[in-house]
This record gives C-alpha cells, sequence and structure tokens, in this order.
C-alpha cells in the first residue's frame, strides 16, 4: 500500500453533516490516503507520516463531484435542434431519434473514445463518479452495446430501453414494450445496475404511467434497481411511480404538484429528487424551486443530464452555478446537492463526502472556497485531484 498526505488546504469541504450546515468545514485541515481510500482527517500539524505529500497551496478541497444522471454512449450532433430550440421550437423528445441513427451506425471503437473523452472531461471539471445510461440504441444488440462499453468506466450503469419509442416501432408500441421488457432487458441486464424509463405523458415519444410501470417492475424482476425520468415536460405520474416503487431517484421534477412535494418528503430517506438545471437552461424552461424542496423535507441531488439534445453540458461546476442564481440554492445547498445529494441518488456511502473509510475522490478548486463555484461561474476552476 502506498500513502499520500494532502496538506496546504485553505479550505476543506467535508460534507460530513458534523456541523450544522451539513458541509463539515475545515481550515488548517490535511488529509490522507493510501491507495484509494481516505484513512485519517484532521488537523495538518497532527498529520500522520505518509508516502508522499500534495501540496495544494491554499486552494479549496471538496469530495469529487457524483454526476448520477448522464447520457453518454452516443454518436452525432445535434446543435441545429438546440437553436431552433433557442428560436423558440419547444422541445418533445422527438429529437432523440437523430441521436438514434447515429449511435447505430457507430462503431464500438468510436463510441468508446466518444465516452472516453467526455468522461475525461468531467473529471477535468472535478466530477469523480458518474452514471451513465444507454437510450441511443433501441435494439437488443445496441442497448447492450451501449451498457458493456459504459462499463468500462463506471459501476452506475443504468438501462434505457425505455427512453423513446423508435421510429421503426411507432405504429406498434405495445410490441416495443414487449421487446424492452423481454429481450432487451434480458440481454442489457448483466451489464446494468439500474433501470430507468422515459415516463412522460406529454411527450408522443415517451412512455405512459401503465407503461412505464411495466418496464420498472420488470427491470426489478431482473435484479435491477429503479430509477425514473419523470416531471420533465409537464405535471404527470412520474413522482408518484418512483415514490410508490421505492425508486432510489426521480430525475428532472421541472413540473411538481403539491402532492407531488409531499409525496417526495415523506419518501425522503428511500428516494431522491435529482435536479438537471443545466436542462432548464438549455430548453429554455421552468427552474423548479430547490430551496422550497429543501424546506419541505424532500432530499435533492444535482446532475448535468450530459447528452446531446437537451443539455450537452459536462460541466457539474455550471448546474452548481445555476442551481444558486436560478433554484434559490445557497452555495454551499448546492455543493451537498451535487456530492452527498447525487450519492444519495445512487445509494452510495463510499463517494460524496470526506471521511475516513470513503472513496479518496477528492477535487481540488484553484479557490480558496466553495463559493466560488457560483461566485466565479463559468471559469474552469475546479478539477479532480489525482493521487
Amino acid at each position: 500500500m502506498s500513502s499520500t498526505v494532502v496538506t496546504g488546504i485553505g479550505e476543506l469541504v467535508t460534507c460530513d453533516g458534523t456541523t450544522p450546515d451539513g458541509l463539515g468545514l475545515r481550515h488548517g485541515a490535511a488529509v490522507v490516503v493510501e491507495d484509494d481510500r481516505i484513512v485519517w482527517v484532521g488537523s495538518s500539524s497532527e498529520a500522520p507520516a505518509a508516502d508522499r505529500a500534495v501540496d495544494v497551496e491554499g486552494r479549496a478541497v471538496l469530495p469529487g463531484f457524483v454526476d448520477s444522471h448522464a447520457h453518454l454512449v452516443f454518436a452525432g450532433d445535434r446543435g441545429d435542434e438546440f437553436a431552433a430550440r433557442m428560436a423558440g421550437t419547444p422541445y418533445d423528445g422527438g429529437g432523440i431519434g437523430v441521436s438514434v441513427a447515429a449511435t447505430r451506425d457507430a462503431s464500438d471503437d468510436e463510441l468508446r473514445s466518444l465516452v472516453a473523452g467526455r468522461v475525461a472531461e468531467m473529471r477535468a471539471q472535478g466530477t469523480t463518479t458518474v452514471e451513465i445510461k444507454s437510450g441511443y440504441g433501441l435494439t437488443v444488440q445496441d442497448e447492450a452495446r451501449a451498457l458493456r462499453i459504459a462499463r468500462e468506466f463506471t459501476p452506475e450503469t443504468t438501462f434505457l430501453g425505455a427512453h423513446v419509442v423508435p421510429r421503426e416501432y411507432a405504429g406498434d408500441r405495445a410490441a416495443y414494450l414487449e421487446l424492452v421488457t423481454g429481450p432487451m432487458l434480458e440481454a442489457a441486464a448483466p451489464h446494468a445496475r439500474w433501470v430507468d424509463v422515459f415516463c412522460e405523458p406529454h411527450s408522443a415519444h415517451a412512455f405512459t404511467e401503465d407503461e412505464a410501470l411495466a418496464v420498472l417492475v420488470a427491470g426489478r424482476h431482473a435484479g435491477l434497481e429503479l430509477r425514473v425520468h419523470g416531471n420533465q415536460l409537464g405535471h404527470g405520474p412520474g413522482v408518484r411511480l418512483a415514490v410508490e416503487l421505492g425508486a432510489a431517484s426521480v430525475d428532472h421534477c421541472t413540473y411538481l404538484s403539491d402532492a407531488d412535494v409531499e409525496a417526495l418528503a415523506g419518501a425522503a430517506d428511500t428516494t431522491v429528487a435529482t435536479l438537471l438545471p443545466g436542462v432548464e437552461f438549455s430548453t429554455r424552461s421552468p427552474y423548479p424551486d430547490a430551496a422550497a424542496l429543501l424546506r419541505a423535507g424532500v432530499s435533492i441531488a444535482l446532475a448535468t443530464d450530459c447528452n446531446p439534445g437537451t443539455c450537452y453540458s459536462s460541466s457539474m461546476p455550471f448546474v452548481i452555478a445555476l442551481a444558486v442564481r436560478e433554484m434559490g440554492l445557497t452555495p454551499g445547498q448546492a455543493v451537498l446537492a451535487a456530492t452527498v445529494g447525487s450519492a444519495k441518488s445512487l445509494r452510495r456511502t463510499d463517494i460524496g463526502r470526506i471521511e475516513v473509510g470513503a472513496r479518496a475522490d477528492l477535487t481540488v478548486l484553484d479557490a480558496p472556497s466553495h463559493v466560488h463555484l457560483s461566485y466565479r461561474a463559468g471559469v474552469p476552476i475546479a478539477r479532480a485531484l489525482d493521487l
């Protein structure tokens, strides 16, 4: 085993819950790492000896960001669609078919290279854990292929065969649902931890409540844990379905009724509301009130939803800044949602915080405080610390 002591930390943001704000801020601290685990946290003057030392020269150190919602296995470009949306064309999910065609045409090596580049881009901005979904293949072979490639980069892989109904099944939705819950699920399950569904009655391309229920029940029967795309384009059943089934996360939550908020608050220990403000930015949609959700007792997370159509951004610092500016969170609350909150949405306790026993996933800022993540929006001050 090799050990490293990280010293010279201007502000250590542990996110360990030991202070009333949850941030567990420390000053004059050091962290000792052995291999891939944190083994000691305390005052730098009391730090034990280690094989090597890394001096961050007064910079802030945080847990690595946890991006718990991303679609990275895709080919092609949808810049024209973004430009059209900025000119007033509404989003309804139909553009996903463009990415499906390009992804099916790409080779394994091409897709692997694209995913590697996107993961490296995320790490350069402080993300150390990423969840990766399938959903741009929508055939048995292509969905399994996407998950095999995703598994090379993360254990947090999600089968999203129920992303949209592909064009070749537009006239026979029932047949596609049978494919997703049968042969496609069977081929995908060995490479996935999670199953997800785009439950959205406001899109002709997505899935109804009954269809979504069938997908989630089949996925659970195959041994997968549950996630839900819900309430993105309007009020709908996604949140209620996720809570009733005990899904780990319901993502988007752009349109929430009082009953949805009450349900999420009642399920705060089991179901996280994962907010994706980059999507609201990229689709001109209203931002959910994250501060109100916290006041109601809802567990929240932040993620990028990096994808080719509705948010082609891999930047968790950008998401944090949006959450502060547009969703009512304090800088500290946004950091917690991007670390501890997102880890909770993945049902992980070994990431998203700096404490003994946690993974040695550290992010360093070229700044003295976590506040600079939103204070210096758009400036590349965050990066994963290589130890």
